[in-house]
């Protein structure tokens, strides 16, 4: 198949990787190409600007939009993922695509839910956060675009270089909220890459997946964990009114489990343990 990676980064470049080593021919998008790996065919491109898009690949087969905003900026993640997609749309359009799917990574921040309660791709979303908001304008742009489409929610991206979580529990910085459990989900950058692959190679249909691990669990429990591998003092605890950005549900990932994607990193217990062994044989 011939697919494109709008918005080759980290994520992107797994996924890329992976598709090539399927036997797939791939190019991938960004600003600066010199960074990609040789196998990746790099076209440089700027989505946020209407004029920079370059005439596409012909006979695409799959498009995955999967950029990253780069900072918490409203005006930023308006240019990133509204602008952006509607200038590849644009594109698509100039050049009469018949690209067989689109797929669309959003985030879980689209739910407002904040009691602990489960979510899965029925719930409501009503974001209060400019985040939520303008991923759920993206992902309205594209079910409107007459393109075949599917979105993927991912929550809490960690893995190699996005080592926050573990950096902070290491300095003794995470509060813990102890009266109430708060909720958290997250996948593995490199479940990312697989369950997108996932989707690809076994041309699953569905519009709308939720992309965690099968363990959403309390930021105490988690924090508690990783203090202990590293045989580190707890983290502080009682400090947490309330989890932070609007975090504390339990999001689902029954339907993509049900579509056949099997997790590398199943809860934070795996997909830690593997950082962590990572991050000792560079030290």
């Amino acid at each position: 198949m011939n697919i494109l990676i709008a918005g080759c980064g980290d994520v992107g470049t797994r996924l890329a990787l992976r598709l090539i080593n399927d036997g797939h021919e791939v190019w991938g998008i960004r600003r600066d190409v010199s960074a990609l790996d040789a196998a990746i065919r790099g076209i440089v491109a700027d989505f946020s600007n209407v004029g920079g898009i370059p005439k596409l690949p012909a006979n695409l087969d799959y498009i995955v939009y999967c950029p990253a905003a780069g900072c918490r900026e409203e005006a930023v993640y308006r240019q990133t993922y509204v602008d952006g997609l509607r200038n590849l749309l644009r594109q698509l359009r100039r050049q009469s695509s018949k690209v067989k799917r689109i797929i669309f990574t959003s985030s879980t921040a689209v739910y407002h839910q904040v009691g602990g309660e489960w979510v899965d791709e029925n719930s409501a979303t009503e974001p209060t956060g400019f985040s939520g908001r303008i991923l759920l304008e993206a992902e309205s742009l594209l079910a409107n675009s007459g393109f075949t489409y599917s979105i993927v929610r991912f929550a809490g991206i960690y893995g190699p270089g996005r080592d926050h979580f573990i950096n902070q529990v290491k300095r003794g910085e995470v509060a813990t909220c102890t009266s109430i459990p708060c909720y958290t989900n997250r996948i593995h950058s490199d479940d990312c890459a697989g369950l997108l692959r996932h989707l690809i190679i076994s041309s699953s249909s569905e519009r709308l997946y939720i992309g965690v691990d099968s363990d959403p669990a309390p930021r105490a429990e988690v924090a508690s964990w990783l203090a202990a591998a590293m045989n580190i003092d707890k983290p502080i605890s009682g400090g947490e009114s309330s989890s932070p950005r609007g975090q504390n549900k339990r999001c689902s990932n029954t339907k993509i489990c049900e579509a056949g994607y099997e997790f590398l990193y199943p809860s934070y217990r795996e997909g830690y343990g593997c950082e962590l062994r990572r991050i000792d044989s560079v030290s």
